[in-house]
């Protein structure tokens, strides 16, 4: 029953309404559709994400995002023979969404539900797309997390570093609203610093000084800030050469600061493992030119293999759940229907969470 999977995935823990279909074969992985819906258009007028509008979408889209990837991947429901859905971390409203409707589907076919850490899709994505082997260190960088990981099962991650505040698509959303730019703040800041020049304005690298793999990305923020005031200041306002001198030294920092920590992590890394471990990046400011080409720079200094999905993987998807599902389900996982919602997941559950806790567990 293992050995021939066709999995359907769903993804709703932030702003993205995805289904998927997965064919999972032996060892061999095909999507056969990947379906996502965004909201950006909902939220554009509010500078952010607002987390009931996102939950009211998700659950207006969910069915429809199942019936286009069934209909792409020309399969029905009655082929399916799995369900995962993210269970976390994640907005409750919108991954509470997720949940009904995988147990929904299969409490009504009669088929296993597996619930998914998303941070964990993000992790397997390498295995899904270039069939990389355990173990590996992944650089998880989006939006909500940013952290350093061991991956040595589908289930099983060590935790190297990560972000002890702001994640760096955090930073990037709050900057871009700081220079006037659009939203998401990761593409527009990097659009606009393509005509800047990033050695104009020296922004901090945060905790470079410090030894280990954390990072912090809450005070290049601040340093943008005042970067701003004294151009407005001098100027009375910025000009379209400002905004791109600006974005392109805020750019430049948050690439410096993942290459220098990853160079840490692999160090790390290699003295935990046996062999050399690959380098693998994922998450949404992995689509990023500057800190991608950077990773990879870093990759080739220390010898080791570098994969980064493709760009419409590194983003929020429910392809990169349903392999998941697929992996934990081989390795004996099948959830039931008391699977709850889970707004906090940290993967490293031995290792004390970088965020914080709190009454519902802790942050990451």
């Amino acid at each position: 029953m293992t050995d021939n999977l066709v999995i359907l995935g769903l993804e709703s823990s932030c702003d993205d309404t995805a289904a998927a279909v997965v064919s999972l074969s032996g060892d061999s992985a095909e999507i056969l559709s990947s379906v996502v819906l965004g909201q950006d258009a909902l939220h554009d007028a509010f500078g952010g994400i607002v987390p009931e509008i996102a939950a009211r979408a998700h659950a207006e889209k969910l069915d429809i995002s199942v019936k286009q990837a069934l209909s792409q991947a020309g399969v029905g429901l009655g082929d399916v023979t799995l369900v995962a859905a993210t269970a976390g971390p994640g907005l409750i409203g919108g991954v509470l969404c997720g949940v009904t409707t995988g147990k929904a589907i299969a409490a009504a076919r009669g088929i296993p539900l597996v619930g998914v850490n998303h941070l964990a899709g993000h992790a397997l994505t390498p295995r899904l797309t270039d069939g990389l082997a355990y173990p590996y260190v992944m650089l998880l960088v989006s939006g909500g997390h940013c952290q350093f990981l061991v991956v040595e099962g589908c289930d099983q991650f060590t935790r190297l570093g990560g972000t002890i505040d702001d994640a760096p698509g955090e930073a990037f959303d709050k900057s871009a609203r700081l220079l006037g730019l659009g939203q998401p703040g990761g593409p527009a800041i990097e659009c606009a610093a393509r005509d800047g020049d990033p050695g104009r304005f020296r922004f901090p690298r945060p905790l470079l000084d410090r030894p280990g793999c954390d990072m912090s990305f809450s005070g290049l923020k601040t340093a943008l800030l005042r970067a701003r005031g004294t151009v407005i200041a001098e100027k009375g306002g910025l000009t379209r050469q400002d905004r791109a001198d600006l974005c392109a030294g805020f750019q430049r920092a948050v690439a410096d600061v993942l290459q220098e920590k990853t160079r840490r992590a692999l160090t790390e890394a290699r003295r935990q493992l046996a062999e050399p471990p690959a380098l693998a990046v994922a998450g949404g400011v992995a689509a990023n030119t500057e800190i991608r080409t950077g990773l990879e720079t870093v990759s080739g200094e220390f010898g080791v293999r570098f994969v980064a999905p493709p760009l419409a993987l590194c983003t929020d998807n429910a392809a990169m759940i349903a392999y998941a599902g697929g992996e934990l389900f081989r390795a004996g996982r099948i959830d039931d229907m008391t699977l709850a919602a889970r707004p906090r997941w940290p993967l490293d559950k031995r290792s004390p969470a970088l965020l914080g806790g709190g009454k519902k567990g802790a942050k990451a």
